[in-house]
Parts: C-alpha cells; sequence; structure tokens
C-alpha cells in the first residue's frame, strides 16, 4: 500500500539499482481504460515497485531538502514514475500497454492507501481524480522539458512540483534536476526486452550535497 511505502521513504534504502519495477501513464488517453483489469497488471506493479523503491532514497529528504510528507513522497513516486513512462510510451507495443498499466498500479494504490487512511467512499474517487489531474500536469511539464533539453524549465517545474513553494537548499533544484535527465538518459539505454518483461533499474542517487 502507498501509505506503507510512503511512510518507509525514511528508512534508508539500499540503492536505487536495487529498486523493484512499478507502474503509470499520461492522463488524457489513460483514464478510459483505468476501470478494467489489464492484461499486463502484474508487470505494471513491477515497474510501479521500481519507482517507489528509487523514491525513497535518503538523498531526496536528506540533501536536497524534499519535504519527507505524504505529499513529498507522492511527487518523488510520481517523478520516478514518469520516467519509467516516459521510455514506455514510444516504444512498440506492449510499451505503451506497459506504460498505461504502470499509471493504473499507481492509483490503485493511491485509492487503496485513501481508503486505508479512513477516507470515505464518496470522497475517494474525488481525491483520486484530483491526483490523476495533479500528475498529468506534472507529467506534462517535466516531459516537455525533457523533450526540449531546457534544463531551466526542467528545475523550475520540480521546484514547482516537488517542493510545492517551499525553499530548497540552495541548488537543489538544479540538483534534481541534473539527476532526472541522467536518469532519462539512463532509462532510454536500458534493453527493452527486460523493460518487457518488467525489469528496470535506476541509478545510485549521489551521497553529497550538491
Amino acid at each position: 500500500m502507498l501509505v506503507r511505502v510512503c511512510q518507509s521513504a525514511v528508512t534508508p534504502a539500499k540503492t536505487m539499482e536495487e529498486a523493484r519495477p512499478a507502474p503509470m501513464t499520461l492522463l488524457a488517453s489513460l483514464l478510459p481504460r483505468f476501470t478494467r483489469r489489464a492484461p499486463h497488471e502484474r508487470l505494471g506493479f513491477m515497474l510501479y515497485g521500481a519507482a517507489v523503491a528509487a523514491a525513497r532514497v535518503p538523498y531526496f529528504y536528506a540533501v536536497l531538502g524534499v519535504p519527507d510528507t505524504l505529499d513529498g513522497r507522492f511527487d518523488l513516486i510520481g517523478l520516478h514514475a514518469c520516467l519509467i513512462i516516459h521510455r514506455l510510451r514510444f516504444l512498440p507495443e506492449p510499451g505503451p500497454a506497459l506504460a498505461q498499466a504502470v499509471f493504473d498500479a499507481m492509483f490503485s494504490d493511491m485509492d487503496r492507501a485513501l481508503r486505508e487512511m479512513g477516507v470515505g467512499d464518496l470522497s475517494v474517487g474525488r481525491r483520486v481524480r484530483a491526483m490523476w489531474e495533479a500528475f498529468h500536469g506534472r507529467a506534462r511539464a517535466y516531459e516537455s522539458a525533457l523533450d526540449s533539453a531546457d534544463d531551466d524549465a526542467l528545475a523550475g517545474a520540480l521546484l514547482r512540483n516537488v517542493w510545492r513553494g517551499a525553499t530548497p537548499p540552495e541548488g537543489a533544484a538544479a540538483a534534481l534536476a541534473g539527476l532526472v535527465r541522467s536518469q532519462s538518459r539512463f532509462l532510454a539505454g536500458q534493453d527493452q526486452a527486460a523493460l518487457f518483461a518488467g525489469e528496470v533499474r535506476f541509478q545510485n542517487a549521489p551521497a553529497t550535497a550538491p
């Protein structure tokens, strides 16, 4: 469950490369399929698990000053899931289907997490839809900046969405932008067959301040 996963973000994670895989996708074209059981559900959860594990690395919280809160963890999970989706979306099938499965897994997890937190049935749908919309906006901003190679735009998008108006340590937004771009290149070099088998790796996060 996401609640447990997010709460464990403060536990020293091993390394990003030991992360398991996990699932996700861009909102607009994906929502119609969210309520149906996807044929790639298991692989989607594997890929999503990798995004969750990568987002737990203490560097983000202890060094870059990302808020160690449910929102902060959600934003980092979403960021790493977005990177996986960005890699999968432009591959031949089943790449786009797996991207959908990553999205489905993430928001299935959100739904369960809210229910575990005691959110009533009538409110869960509204809360999850708000998360969909927030993720969609973030994904568009991140993908646009990655595709344009605009480092300032990427750092700005991360500053707005990861720190949510808070002031990070000096250089933290630029450091995270550099790491995100490096991760994107790292994912681009990973074997397509491995990705289609639900296997994805992230680079290790640095251990020192930016």
